[in-house]
């Protein structure tokens, strides 16, 4: 679940920033790729208990 989430935080980052220029979606790609590692632990974390 965490890979999947911190593939689709790392599209989603990409997609924002690849309109501002290469380098803005580098960084809000590692941005949503950390948000996506989170967000599919959190989910994991829930579906577990």
């Amino acid at each position: 679940m965490r890979f999947i989430g911190a593939t689709v935080g790392s599209m989603v980052g990409w997609w924002l920033g690849m309109y501002i220029g290469i380098g803005t979606a580098v960084i809000l790609s590692v941005v949503g790729t950390g948000f996506g590692l989170w967000a599919g632990h959190w989910v994991l974390d829930r579906w577990m208990d």
